[in-house]
């Protein structure tokens, strides 16, 4: 089986705005993730993104910007991500289990790469990117300063001291 890093996007991968990032010319990369993926890939592991993006659904952006985004992603980061995984459901509008909190994403990457979630981790900055994680058994990582309910095993600034967090724990 193999081991992954499931990222959430936006405030992990890329600046969190506070509001829906859908263009290029918003979406900065944060430093330091770059040489974190490298890292990751260096180390064994699949990489994965499981982000939500309800504003498809909402009607504030489309599918088309999204993917010029994560192309944009992809190149910024030397195509060292994997597979990237969105849920553009709305509670409101429609329901998926694809959106975190829910698993579907998870699950089909834990499907589709032969992933074992005990040598896996989650990196996200809010509390419905952890709960997936911790349901399927995947260790999780918390970037922020505030503690969410779902207890993280670790938090941190970003995702570079994630990364060194994840390798240090996987020497012990």
């Amino acid at each position: 089986m193999n081991k992954c890093v499931f990222l959430d996007r936006d405030g992990v991968i890329n600046e969190e705005r506070g509001t829906y990032t859908f263009k290029i010319e918003d979406f900065k990369i944060i430093p330091g993730v770059k040489e974190a993926l490298t890292i990751l890939h260096e180390n064994g592991y699949i990489l994965v993104v499981v982000t939500n993006q309800a504003g498809i659904t909402r009607g504030l952006f489309t599918e088309e910007d999204v993917n010029k985004c994560h192309s944009f992603m992809m190149e910024e980061t030397n195509h060292l991500i994997d597979k990237i995984y969105y849920a553009s459901y709305y509670p409101e509008f429609s329901n998926s289990l694809l959106r975190k909190p829910d698993s579907l994403m998870f699950e089909k990457a834990l499907a589709r790469f032969d992933i074992d979630p005990n040598a896996s981790w989650m990196v996200g900055n809010s509390e419905r990117d952890l709960i997936p994680a911790v349901r399927l058994g995947i260790r999780t990582i918390f970037i922020g300063n505030e503690t969410p309910e779902a207890k993280a095993d670790f938090t941190v600034t970003d995702l570079l001291e994630a990364t060194k967090k994840i390798i240090r724990h996987k020497s012990n």
